[in-house]
């Protein structure tokens, strides 16, 4: 038979874990404003596409980290699909150049921002389209 501490311990557990399970969207959800925060200069709650393309160059150079001036596949750390590399890169060399990942930055930026108001914002950055924008900038 449990004693009484252990089995109060699993009652709250038993009615806290709905609790926690729902706020884990609501993390994940916060992690992106954090992280439209942090590339947010201005602090005006949103980013443009000169800030985008900004933490977009950013995060290029910290990426190549072999500084060939190209991102193969291992160093977009799954950025990109096989099928987004394959989409992104014009001269088809198999790797993205610096100017190939700021025009699929400006793409996913223009896909994140539906009411073409210029800002992406962390409700628009908190959709499929804006994580996708997201995960190029970090």
């Amino acid at each position: 038979m449990r004693s009484m501490p252990a089995l109060a311990a699993l009652a709250v557990l038993a009615c806290s874990a709905p609790l926690l399970l729902g706020a884990a969207p609501a993390l994940a959800k916060s992690k992106t404003c954090a992280a439209l925060k942090a590339i947010d200069p201005d602090n005006d709650g949103s980013i443009d596409m000169a800030e985008a393309k900004a933490a977009a160059g950013a995060a290029f150079d910290r990426l190549n980290k072999d500084k060939d001036q190209t991102l193969e596949r291992k160093e977009l750390k799954g950025r990109l699909s096989k099928k987004d590399i394959k989409a992104g890169d014009p001269d088809k060399d198999g790797t993205i150049d610096k100017a190939e990942y700021l025009a699929i930055a400006e793409q996913r930026f223009k896909a994140a921002n539906p009411d073409g108001d210029g800002t992406v914002d962390c409700k628009e950055a908190k959709s499929k389209a804006g994580r996708a924008l997201m995960k190029l900038l970090r």
